[in-house]
């Protein structure tokens, strides 16, 4: 099962970071671990934390974002950054670019444009995480951050599902080797029980996967899913 992705909001104005926490707590997989207002308290909070994603804004009182980033990507060389930021100058995106930055939102931020962001992030989390055999196609996904879904033609799969995450449910099967439910494979995967079923649902209809109704120990019917042989 994927963890829960710690995240850490550095952002001065209190109003706008709240705004971003509520954002992020639409994502089961997120979990926001603090905020900051200024470049100080972020450190100290990357410290205390150790979270696997840093949101960052450019202008804090004490000291640039940018000018954090030498700084962070020294302490905390794994954390993963998205900037978001009213800066528009050239000079600041190239320096995110130069520190590996994930992505770069400028403000004032769509909020369609930062679930996509959010999104393709927890993908390639997904995808690192996962077990699949790492080949071409493998790499291919994890450089484009799962826009192959967006791109929709290169996969053929229906809207609703994404090759990552099909990906993964597909790896369960191969160590469970077992009849599991939409609730157990929800868990294994980072997910919820009714994107686990969308999934399962799927690969049953191409008869990769076959569901068949058991009953517990209660008696209470139960929908499982099982490999096919």
């Amino acid at each position: 099962m994927l963890n829960k992705i710690k995240t850490v909001i550095a952002e001065d104005d209190f109003r706008i970071a709240a705004m971003h926490e509520k954002f992020l707590n639409q994502f089961e997989e997120i979990e926001v671990a603090g905020k900051s207002l200024n470049g100080e308290q972020t450190l100290r909070l990357l410290e205390e934390k150790n979270p696997d994603l840093l949101l960052l804004d450019v202008y804090m009182p004490d000291m640039l974002g940018s000018d954090l980033l030498p700084a962070v990507r020294e302490k905390f060389p794994k954390v993963s950054i998205i900037m978001i930021t009213a800066a528009t100058d050239k000079e600041f995106l190239e320096k995110a670019l130069n520190y590996g930055v994930e992505n770069y939102l400028i403000k004032p931020v769509n909020k369609e444009r930062f679930d996509e962001v959010i999104q393709e992030y927890i993908k390639k989390r997904t995808l690192l995480s996962s077990a699949q055999e790492i080949n071409q196609n493998y790499v291919d996904l994890l450089f484009r951050n799962g826009k192959a879904e967006q791109e929709g033609k290169s996969t053929g799969l229906p809207k609703g599902i994404d090759e990552i995450t099909l990906a993964k449910v597909k790896v369960v099967f191969k160590v469970k080797k077992e009849g599991l439910s939409a609730e157990e494979v929800g868990k294994e995967i980072g997910a919820s029980r009714i994107t686990a079923r969308r999934y399962l649902e799927y690969l049953s209809s191409k008869q990769e996967l076959k569901a068949e109704v058991v009953y517990g120990i209660v008696g209470r019917p139960e929908r499982k899913y099982y490999p096919v042989s």
